[in-house]
């Protein structure tokens, strides 16, 4: 966890700097890809998963290394070629999962963050996952295992090939000539987040292109076809978390209300979109059947509330980074405690974002939380040692920072959040 958080302390500025490039470089050429709402819930989901990996919330159900310990049939050393090796069969294992992801209902949800914005830019491959607490897959690196390669070269090699992922998320590089028979392009991966039928559930794969044109997955970007992006079940928020989990809670309510026992269980396997005909008949759910014409999410809000919105991401920047370069002296339970409130930090701003009548409920919850942790230690958790009287002014902000919220209420207005799935 330690070692994780400091390599995200230098990815995250990086990150942040190239999505701002973006955006600076988009207005330049006249083709802004980047709203700012959606660039903010972007961040903000990115923020969310850093944090849940740094926690380690999650489960492998069959861990690499024991698989390598009584599988392999034998040792290669840590040389370039067993490197190459890892690469490929991370490469591999993740255009399986991704699949499965998109093909099943029960994976669905665990992906479905990812896809969520109705543009396509840097910043939307931020959007990742923090629904996922068991990891059943490992199972697809079985061939590296027997072959061997250390758990040491696949746990430094995992984070490069994610890594690799980000530059393609964008609409200003067009196709790339011989490089597009090879490996996944930004015109490759547009097809992939594009909702449009001819695009659909094609080009699964991260790294290399191979994989979708040998397994039959694969769609070129047809010129005269313009990829139309985000979810067909759209998510109407801006709220990271709830996104993580709305495709759950609809399996679960169509579990729960289905008439027939069969449906409770199958609809878990079915394929992706699959909801039992009782209740997709007495509880309709929105869906865009014409991608060419439908309103994307938005709202409305003044240069002020635009200008706050991102003072709060900037705050919670700099208390992400203090929690990930000072885990080990934090310790356990601390980084559970401080967790929690990064998470409920997110959950507050983008309510915010969203005019939920509710933000101040959670402004609220968050500025407590902060404020009661510093009065019961007198510090937060260690920073005074670092910066004198650095508490203080935390407690300061959480203080302006619910009056302020208060304030954006009265003025800009609330409406209650769009009803995703009426039951």
């Amino acid at each position: 966890m330690e070692q994780y958080g400091k390599i995200l302390l230098i990815a995250m500025p990086a990150f942040l700097l190239l999505v701002l490039f973006e955006k600076w470089y988009g207005w330049y050429k006249n083709n802004d890809t980047v709203r700012n709402m959606d660039m903010i819930s972007s961040l903000s989901s990115g923020i969310t998963n850093a944090t849940k990996d740094v926690l380690g919330l999650s489960i492998t159900i069959i861990g690499y290394s024991w698989m390598v310990n009584h599988l392999a049939i034998v040792h290669v050393k840590s040389t370039l070629l067993c490197y190459v090796i890892a690469f490929f069969a991370l490469d591999l294992t993740g255009y399986l999962v991704h699949r499965i992801d998109h093909e099943y209902n029960i994976f669905w949800n665990a992906h479905i963050i990812h896809h969520s914005s109705e543009e396509y830019n840097l910043a939307c491959a931020l959007r990742q996952s923090i629904s996922s607490f068991i990891r059943l897959f490992t199972i697809f690196l079985l061939p590296a295992a027997i072959l061997g390669v250390p758990a040491l070269v696949i746990g430094i090699v995992a984070p490069l090939h994610l890594f690799a992922q980000f530059w393609y998320h964008t609409r200003h590089i067009n196709k790339m000539g011989f490089l597009e028979k090879i490996i996944v392009t930004p015109s490759h991966h547009r097809v992939h987040h594009a909702i449009n039928q001819e695009y659909l559930d094609k080009n699964y794969g991260q790294i290399f292109i191979f994989w979708d044109k040998w397994f039959g997955t694969f769609q070129e970007e047809l010129p005269h076809i313009p990829a139309v992006y985000g979810i067909t079940r759209p998510a109407q928020t801006w709220n990271p978390i709830k996104i993580n989990f709305m495709h759950l809670f609809l399996l679960i309510k169509d579990a729960w209300y289905t008439k027939h026992w069969s449906d409770k269980i199958r609809i878990w396997f079915m394929p992706t979109g699959w909801r039992p005909t009782d209740v997709s008949e007495k509880f309709p759910v929105f869906k865009i059947n014409d991608v060419y014409h439908f309103e994307k999410y938005d709202t409305k809000n003044s240069l002020f509330f635009n200008i706050w919105i991102w003072i709060q991401l900037v705050v919670l920047f700099l208390f992400v980074s203090f929690f990930f370069g000072n885990i080990a002296q934090i310790g356990s339970p601390g980084i559970f405690i401080y967790g929690v409130f990064i998470f409920i930090f997110v959950y507050a701003y983008t309510e915010q974002m969203d005019n939920s009548s509710y933000a101040w409920v959670w402004e609220v919850i968050k500025s407590s939380l902060g404020l009661v942790l510093i009065y019961l230690t007198g510090d937060w958790f260690g920073v005074n040692k670092f910066f004198p009287h650095m508490s203080q002014l935390i407690a300061i902000y959480l203080i302006l920072s619910a009056f302020i919220c208060f304030y954006f209420q009265k003025t800009e207005g609330t409406q209650n959040q769009p009803i995703i799935n009426p039951y």
